[in-house]
């Protein structure tokens, strides 16, 4: 008879979930990373299940050039099966067309891996098991600099955004720097 040195979870520890344990690489790696400069990441009340995201932008990113968001990286007990939701939290919602007012992301990539049934987003373009957190938070970075508008989360944004690029007025910006000022604590 062998003998194992894994411990047995005793009745008051539950097991470790095999999402919990992809999790806690994850993390792990992500707090190691070096190349990963404006984004940090930890855990809301030692839940692994749910991380508090910073994400720096640089002075490059036209509009959201030195704001500092905070955001929740929500994931459900199906990971990686099932995306996580991303919530930006006050004071600082990006004002962005991809941002529902609520501060909840719209992003192809965290949308459940199904058909769209309304022939937005092909398939290849949502959710997969083999994207991960990095993956995603990159992905949001990349989306503050390049806004998507044609299927918005915010319809008051993605309509300024289109009068700045067609008639270069300038209310998108001014409301994108409002929200880089209540990041950093300004207004």
């Amino acid at each position: 008879m062998s003998s194992s040195s894994t411990p047995k979870p005793s009745a008051s520890t539950p097991p470790v979930s095999g999402a919990a344990r992809l999790l806690q690489r994850q993390l792990k790696e992500m707090e190691k990373a070096k190349d990963l400069p404006g984004i940090s990441v930890g855990l809301i009340k030692d839940d692994i299940f749910e991380w508090e995201v910073g994400l720096m932008i640089n002075d490059d990113c036209k509009y959201y050039g030195g704001a500092c968001f905070r955001a929740h990286l929500l994931f459900p007990p199906t990971y990686p099966m099932l995306p996580p939701k991303l919530i930006f939290q006050p004071p600082a919602v990006p004002f962005h067309p991809n941002v529902y007012p609520s501060g909840e992301l719209c992003i192809s990539i965290l949308h459940r891996p199904e058909r769209d049934e309304h022939g937005y987003e092909h398939e290849s373009e949502r959710w997969s098991p083999v994207q991960t957190p990095e993956t995603i938070l990159l992905s949001v970075l990349s989306l503050l600099g390049d806004p998507n508008d044609e299927s918005p989360a915010n319809l008051d944004a993605a309509k300024l955004l289109r009068a700045e690029r067609e008639k270069g007025d300038r209310e998108f910006r001014r409301r994108c720097r409002r929200c880089v000022r209540e990041s950093l604590g300004e207004d």
